[in-house]
């Protein structure tokens, strides 16, 4: 454990302090799970890694635990929160009439990367859900995630760590650049395994509705639950179409720069971006390209960043937050992207691409 930073909020004299641990899954510290976990448990922010993102928690079921995390992330506070468990039979302290297909979900997908909607119990205050009716619920896979769950009373409610509407945190150092001096402690695991956020299925509809692909896509759902929906809000630009998803319903992920997605046939995507990126360096613009291993050497102006291979897009996913935010750190202020219409994860990773360049396509 080390002192991270300090400096004040700017509003009060009142100075923040976060201390880092590392630690594995093979190797947990757990005298440093303990500390977090008291921190937690006495109203505290920890941040801490997930096999998604990394998340940044507090006790789900204190309302001023919650209020602190929608300050630190600067996020809206209709914007509901994630409520993390550590152990199955726990999901029915903060939910109500959890119906069968749900549990059968849980059974095959819990532990992991998948996170449920249901009404939600008293136990579970207003200000933990952004004001619904509904909560939440994720039990993620990662030990060390699970060990502080845990630790700090069983119910962490955990947006991603990372201040409202940047590109996700996949590694301690992004949570460091965001939130290190306005939280308490930070649990650096190493990378995220996966890369983006959890799946989100909704049980309070008649039909099970998928509000926010990830990990699990629709045909991996429909083999446990049969009939499932795709909230068509997942992909939408029209501002009306408002998912009720927690973390889906603002403007997310988004680089400082200005981000396009150049959507065709290859054969076109590359030459196009090639042009214009070629159109912006000669008007003075430190431009980005994001690409595959499949086409990197295709491409020959600018910043050009490899995100995968089309192949295997789990690297894809992996790698999408951190070269985002690698193009800040580059200072790079135009990037062009190719689009990733892959069949495992592909949808997913859109759905994230699409909120970073706010709906902006080009079409060749």
């Amino acid at each position: 454990m080390e002192t991270l930073c300090a400096g004040t909020d700017g509003k009060k004299e009142e100075t923040y302090e976060a201390w880092i641990a590392r630690m594995t899954e093979d190797n947990i510290d757990q005298s440093a799970i303990e500390k977090a976990g008291e921190i937690l448990k006495n109203g505290g922010l920890a941040a801490f890694p997930t096999e998604t993102v990394y998340g940044l928690g507090g006790n789900a079921l204190d309302a001023k635990a919650s209020e602190k995390i929608y300050a630190a992330k600067g996020r809206p506070s209709d914007n509901p929160l994630i409520v993390h468990i550590g152990r199955m039979e726990d999901l029915e302290t903060v939910a109500a009439n959890v119906p069968e297909s749900a549990r059968k979900l849980a059974a095959a997908c819990w532990p992991g990367p998948l996170t449920m909607i249901f009404e939600k119990t008293n136990a579970v205050p207003l200000e933990t859900t952004g004001g619904l009716t509904s909560v939440a619920v994720r039990y993620p896979s990662n030990k060390v995630a699970n060990a502080l769950i845990l630790a700090g009373g069983g119910f962490i409610a955990a947006p991603s760590a990372n201040t409202s509407g940047r590109p996700s945190p996949t590694k301690a150092e992004h949570v460091i650049e965001d939130l290190g001096d306005k939280i308490d402690c930070i649990i650096d695991g190493g990378d995220a395994e996966i890369g983006l956020e959890s799946t989100i299925v909704d049980f309070t509809e008649e039909i099970p509705t998928i509000l926010r692909p990830g990990y699990y896509n629709k045909e991996m759902l429909e083999k446990v639950l049969g009939t499932v929906r795709v909230d068509p809000g997942i992909l939408a630009e029209d501002s009306h179409v408002r998912p009720k998803a927690p973390g889906m319903r603002y403007k997310h992920y988004a680089p400082k720069a200005d981000l396009t997605i150049i959507q065709g046939e290859m054969e076109r995507v590359i030459p196009e971006i090639n042009r214009l990126a070629a159109e912006q360096e000669k008007a003075g613009k430190k431009v980005g390209v994001i690409c595959t291993d499949e086409t990197r050497e295709q491409y020959t102006t600018g910043d050009i960043k490899s995100i995968g291979l089309r192949a295997e897009d789990e690297t894809i996913a992996h790698h999408l937050f951190a070269i985002l935010r690698d193009f800040d750190e580059d200072g790079v202020e135009v990037i062009y992207s190719e689009a990733f219409d892959t069949p495992r994860m592909g949808q997913a990773i859109m759905n994230r691409l699409l909120k970073a360049a706010g709906h902006k396509v080009a079409e060749v």
